[in-house]
C-alpha cells in the first residue's frame, strides 16, 4: 500500500509600506485606542474593506493626540498583489482629514518603523493673532530671542542621552537619540523649529520646544540647557507645548527596503 503525504501549501505574505498623511485634530493619535478613534483604527478598516481581508498596520512611530503627519508610514502583510488603483480608491473612501500618498512594495522582512533611519518633525509658532493659523500653530504673544533659542539648540548636538525630554513612565529600553538638525526659521508669518534625528522618544519634541522657549523669553540660559540633558530628569526641562503645533513630516528608509517589481 502506497500512502501520499498531503503538503500543507503555506501561502506566500507581500509586504507593502503604505505612505500617507493626516491632520490630527480630530484623532487621538496615530496609534489604536480602545476607547478613542485612531488614524491606525480608520485605516485598517479602510484596508481591510479595500481588500476583503483583515488587515493589521505597523505605523513608523506613534503621534500623540492632536498631532499631525505630513508624511507618515505603516507595513502590511497580504497573500495578494495591490493593485495599483488602491490609492484612488482609499482616497475616496477615507475622510478628508487622512490622505493616502502611495503603496509602495518592500521586501517581507522591511519594517516601518525599525528600518527607518532619520525622523523630521516641525514645530510651528505664530507671534501674530490669525484666525488661519490658531488650530495649526502655537500662539506666543512675546517678544523672543531668535538667536539665543538657536544657540541653545546647538547644544543638543552635544549630546545623545535625552532622558530629560522623555515622557515620565514610558516603557523605552534606551533614551539615546542621534539628533543631526535642530533649528528655528522664519517662515513668514511662522516660527518653524525644524528637528531632525534617527529616532524621538515619547513627547520629546515638545519638551524640546518648552524649553527652547523658556530661553527664548529669557528665563533660562544656554547653561541652564547643558544642566537640564546632564540631569536626566523631566521636571528640570520646560513645559510641553501643545500637540495642535507639533507635524512629523518626513520619514526616511534606505533604498534597500523596497522591492523592485
Amino acid at each position: 500500500m502506497y500512502f501520499c503525504e498531503l503538503q500543507t501549501k503555506i501561502p506566500i505574505l507581500l509586504r507593502y509600506f503604505l505612505e500617507f498623511s493626516y491632520n490630527g485634530k480630530h484623532y487621538h493619535g496615530w496609534q489604536y485606542q480602545p476607547n478613542a478613534i485612531s488614524v491606525q483604527e480608520v485605516l485598517e478598516k479602510a484596508l481591510s474593506m479595500m481588500l476583503r481581508t483583515p488587515i493589521e498596520l505597523i505605523g513608523a512611530g506613534r503621534t500623540d493626540a492632536g498631532v499631525h503627519a505630513k508624511q507618515m508610514f505603516a507595513h502590511f502583510d497580504i497573500q495578494q498583489k495591490v493593485d495599483s488603483n488602491l490609492v484612488h480608491k482609499l482616497n475616496s473612501y477615507l475622510p478628508y482629514d487622512i490622505a493616502i500618498t502611495g503603496i509602495h512594495p518592500v521586501k517581507e522582512d522591511s519594517h516601518a518603523r525599525f528600518d527607518a533611519t532619520q525622523r523630521t518633525y516641525e514645530y510651528w509658532l505664530t507671534q501674530k493673532k490669525s484666525p488661519f493659523l490658531n488650530e495649526y500653530a502655537y500662539y506666543i504673544n512675546l517678544p523672543l530671542d531668535i538667536e539665543a533659542m538657536n544657540k541653545a539648540a546647538e547644544v543638543l548636538f552635544s549630546y545623545n542621552d535625552f532622558q530629560c525630554f522623555s515622557k515620565s513612565n514610558t516603557d523605552v529600553k534606551t533614551y539615546l537619540c542621534d539628533i543631526s538638525h535642530a533649528q528655528w526659521t522664519l517662515m513668514d508669518e511662522k516660527l518653524v523649529f525644524t528637528i531632525t534625528a534617527d529616532r524621538f522618544l515619547r513627547n520629546m519634541v515638545r519638551a524640546i520646544v518648552g524649553t527652547l522657549l523658556e530661553v527664548g523669553l529669557g528665563k533660562s540660559s544656554i547653561e541652564n540647557v547643558k544642566t537640564i540633558i546632564e540631569s536626566k530628569n523631566r521636571s528640570k526641562a520646560g513645559v510641553s507645548v501643545p500637540a495642535h503645533a507639533l507635524y512629523l513630516t518626513k520619514v526616511i528608509y534606505p533604498s534597500t527596503v523596497f522591492r523592485n517589481l
